[in-house]
This record gives C-alpha cells, sequence and structure tokens, in this order.
C-alpha cells in the first residue's frame, strides 16, 4: 500500500510540474488512468495539500485548482543557475579567444578548445531544449534571456571558428563532432 501511495504520490506532482496550475478533476483524472483508483487518488491529494506539497484554490465548489507551492520560484531559481552557467560559458569562449591569440595556441589546442567549448554549449542547450516541453518553464521571463546568452554563445564560437587561419578549421572541428554514422540495420 506505502509503494502505490508513493508512486501517485509522485505521479500527482509529475504532473503539476508539467502543467502548472491544473484543475482538480483533471488532475485526479490523469492520475487515475496511470495507477491507483479514485478513493486513493484524492486521499493522496488531500495528504499532499496538508502537507504542504501543494497548494489547493477554491475558485468555486465545482472548480478547484491545485498547484505545486513555489513552483514558479522553483522555476525561476533553476533557470537563473543555468543563466549563470552559461554566463560563465560566454566569459570562457571571450577566454579563450584572447588566451589563444597571446599564448599563440596550436591548430590542435585550438581545435580541441573549441570542440570543448561546443560540447558545454551543446549541453546547456539541450537542457533548455527538454524544458520548453514544460509550459511552466517556458511561460518564466528567464526562459528567453537563457535562450538568447545560448544564441550568443554560438554566435561567438562561430566567429572564433571564421576568424582561424586554417581554411580547414571548420572541417576538422565537423568531422571531430559527428554523430556515429547510422547503418539502415540499427533503425527498426
Amino acid at each position: 500500500m506505502d509503494k502505490n501511495s508513493d508512486i501517485i504520490k509522485i505521479e500527482i506532482i509529475r504532473i503539476l510540474n508539467e502543467n502548472g496550475k491544473i484543475c482538480g478533476t483533471e488532475l485526479a483524472k490523469r492520475v487515475i488512468k496511470k495507477v491507483g483508483n479514485e478513493k486513493i487518488v484524492y486521499r493522496e491529494i488531500s495528504e499532499l495539500v496538508e502537507s504542504g506539497e501543494i497548494e489547493k484554490k477554491i475558485h468555486s465548489r465545482s472548480h478547484i485548482e491545485y498547484e505545486l507551492i513555489d513552483l514558479y520560484e522553483s522555476v525561476n531559481n533553476q533557470l537563473k543557475n543555468i543563466y549563470k552557467e552559461i554566463n560563465i560559458i560566454f566569459d570562457e569562449i571571450s577566454h579563450f579567444v584572447i588566451t589563444s591569440q597571446e599564448e599563440k595556441f596550436s591548430f590542435q589546442e585550438r581545435l580541441r578548445g573549441v570542440i570543448r567549448i561546443i560540447h558545454i554549449v551543446q549541453s546547456t542547450d539541450g537542457i533548455m531544449k527538454l524544458l520548453s516541453g514544460y509550459p511552466t518553464f517556458k511561460k518564466d521571463k528567464m526562459f528567453s534571456q537563457v535562450n538568447r546568452k545560448i544564441d550568443d554563445c554560438w554566435q561567438s564560437i562561430m566567429e572564433i571558428i571564421a576568424h582561424q587561419p586554417e581554411e580547414n578549421f571548420l572541417n576538422e572541428i565537423l568531422s571531430n563532432l559527428k554523430l556515429s554514422q547510422f547503418d539502415s540495420k540499427n533503425v527498426n
């Protein structure tokens, strides 16, 4: 019974994370569809309200909404942390340009440095693409700021590549970044 209770609670929180606010009947219907029965689901929702994990807003007897407590603050804090990280990456890109010129990095050092930076930006960009599937994240004001800063990073990376003395620098980067080739036998 405890295991089912935990599964139901996790499902309730997952749905609230995806949707932000949601009507009580819609929440219950979606949870019941995945796990549990009506009585247990409503009991778990009530327990989450009592424990302070979710908030219940009663607009009328037939219109009750639920949302995670401080969801927007939590989302905003997460996006602010990503923004700080992408700012550090942007500064690292600027620092790379200066350092590579001052210390006269070799072709291989510049190539490895740019590829490492690309991987870092790709990773952050991938996180933002995943978060874009969640309306709560997408609606936050920091979401567009983070995406703009990621675009700035990509622009700086393209400028670094364009200003390299070797004509084959871009080709070398592309050949090092290529995804493994898929054989038609590997695709279902």
